[in-house]
């Protein structure tokens, strides 16, 4: 059984990918630290796109889903980007939970599991 890693590093790596299924890891909001939940989802969804599209997949193919919000008051709005992103009909499985995320600056992370292409 092969395993593939994409751009590993020393701690973890972008995503993994085994029979067909890549777990990719959990995103967060790079590049808007402290922006408001809302433009951190778009951030965020966008990078799952991109990683996804590396692998030769995308969002219709999502599998299962985590969202981890530093403040569960913020669901709506990230409900509101989510909402608009999924695809209906391929929605997946998913679980929402209130967390404390690895900075202040970072309201939401999301981690995804998706099916590959062919």
């Amino acid at each position: 059984m092969e395993i593939t890693r994409l751009d590993p590093g020393p701690r973890m790596s972008e995503a993994t990918v085994c029979n067909g299924i890549a777990w990719l890891a959990g995103q967060i909001a790079e590049d808007h630290p402290n922006a408001p939940v809302g433009e951190q989802m778009r951030e965020i969804t966008a990078r799952i796109d991109a990683v996804l599209a590396r692998l030769g997949s995308d969002k219709s193919r999502l599998l299962s889903a985590t969202i981890y919000l530093a403040d569960i008051g913020d669901f709506a709005a990230m409900n509101a980007v989510w909402d608009a992103w999924v695809v209906p009909g391929h929605t997946p499985a998913r679980a929402t939970v209130e967390a404390r995320l690895a900075a202040p600056a970072y309201a939401v992370e999301v981690q995804v599991v998706a099916a590959l292409n062919g």
